[in-house]
Parts: C-alpha cells; sequence; structure tokens
C-alpha cells in the first residue's frame, strides 16, 4: 500500500485552466472516489497522475517520493479509461497468444498454464463469459469491453489504481456485481485506489472518502457521512442536495 500526495497540480490546455493548484492526500489502502460536475478537472486530475499528462506546475508525490519525471510504465500506476482503451486486434483472451488480458502476463513471460489458471477465475469474477474469449472488442457490447477494460487492469498489480467511470456502461444489474468485485480486488490487493464517477450512488458505495472538485481545486474530502452533514462550502452542500434531488426524481 502506498500513499498518494497532490501539491499544488496545475494543469492548463491554453487559455483553461483544468486543474488549478490542486492540493489532495490519498491514504496508504484509501478508496477514494472523487466526484464533481462535468469539467471541473477529474480526469485531467488522474491523467496527470498517471503520466498521460504534464503538469504545469507542482507536484505528484507516491509513497512519499516526487513522480512527475517518472515515465508511464514505471509509476506502478494503472489506469481504467471511460473510453475502454482496449486492443482492437486482439482478441479477449487467449492463453497461447497475445490477448487483450494476457498481454501483461505474457510480456512478463509467465506460462500459458499459469495465465490460464490466474485468468479464467477473474473472468469469471467480473463477468466475462467463456464465450467472450475469442471475440474481438467490436464484437463486444459496451458493458462487456468495460469488463474486459477492467479485467486487464487487475491482471497488473499496480500500486495505485485509477478508475475514470469504469462502470458507466455496466447494465443494473451487474452494476451491484462489479460495485463488489472492484472494492475486493481493492482490497484483497491492498491497492490505493482512486474512482472518478458522475453517479453519487457508486462513490457512497464504494468510498472509504470522497473528494469534492469545483473548478480545478478540491474543496473538501471526508467520509460521505461528513459532508452530507457537514459541508465545508455551499458548493459542497448544493451538489450533494443537487444529487440526491436527481436520484429522488429519477427513481421508479
Amino acid at each position: 500500500m502506498v500513499p498518494l500526495s497532490l501539491r499544488k497540480l496545475t494543469k492548463r490546455f491554453g487559455a483553461v485552466t483544468a486543474v488549478d493548484q490542486a492540493n489532495l492526500d490519498v491514504n496508504a489502502g484509501e478508496f477514494l472516489v472523487i466526484v464533481g460536475e462535468s469539467g471541473c478537472g477529474k480526469t485531467t486530475t488522474l491523467r496527470l497522475i498517471a503520466g498521460l499528462e504534464e503538469a504545469d506546475s507542482g507536484t505528484i508525490f507516491i509513497n512519499g517520493a516526487p513522480v512527475n519525471n517518472v515515465p508511464v510504465g514505471q509509476r506502478g500506476v494503472q489506469m481504467i479509461f471511460q473510453n475502454f482503451a482496449l486492443w482492437p486486434h486482439m482478441k479477449v483472451f487467449d492463453e497461447q497468444r497475445y490477448s487483450n488480458l494476457s498481454l501483461p502476463l505474457r510480456v512478463r513471460k509467465w506460462s500459458s498454464d499459469k495465465i490460464s489458471e490466474f485468468l479464467r477465475p477473474l473472468a469469471w469474477k467480473i463477468g466475462i463469459e467463456e464465450s467472450f474469449f475469442k471475440r474481438k472488442p467490436t464484437e463486444l457490447s459496451g458493458g462487456q469491453q468495460q469488463r474486459v477494460a477492467l479485467g486487464r487492469a487487475m491482471v497488473t498489480s499496480p500500486r495505485v489504481m485509477l478508475m475514470d467511470e469504469p462502470l458507466s456502461n455496466i447494465d443494473p444489474p451487474n452494476r451491484l456485481k462489479m460495485r463488489q468485485e472492484i472494492l475486493a480486488f481493492h482490497k484483497e490487493n491492498r491497492l490505493t485506489t482512486l474512482y472518478v464517477t458522475h453517479n453519487l450512488a457508486d462513490g457512497m458505495a464504494l468510498a472509504d472518502r470522497i473528494a469534492v472538485m469545483h473548478e480545478g481545486k478540491f474543496e473538501q474530502a471526508d467520509t460521505p457521512e461528513y459532508l452530507l452533514r457537514h459541508p465545508a462550502t455551499d458548493y459542497v452542500a448544493d451538489f450533494f442536495k443537487a444529487e440526491q434531488f436527481s436520484h429522488r426524481v429519477s427513481a421508479p
């Protein structure tokens, strides 16, 4: 388990400041959910931590060490993207060849038997049926692709897991199961996890703490119960009231 800290982290895209001197501390082994309205900087923050974007200023610390200049593949960070980012020419799973699920393990020189022993139970856990194995991503539904993306991230045993709306295309019956599997994987592998979502119900169910982001800054980070009872700013109070109202209106 490793801690993660952001200090005055800033990222601009032309005249737009996506992340504005953001400060955040994530405890070792914590499951922290980031919420906020669209365009507030949530995804950009994850991309900065992963090394997919370069910060204009500020510092990212992982396990107490600055990683701004550490290459993407050496940070011990894995990110699950909202748009899946699967290899389109590879099948879902083939223990004998490179495939979307087996690629990270084949690169590590795992044997075919060991890959099969590890991946088949994992695929079953997160709802990847054996009938999907020989398909390519274009032959899967959005929800099926998302499950494959989640499975691929899980096989790499990262120190820090970053998730950008990983359940956005999962149907409601499978959503609760996927929540449970994500949380179980987080705990079993003693990860530090940052999870971005627009779905407050997902956030409340998963989070040790929730960080509310607004205009590139973190307004408040605390347990869901504390945020509901003791919002530090008007924005945090209004955000939770608006989300609760929208869920009541949309409820059947």
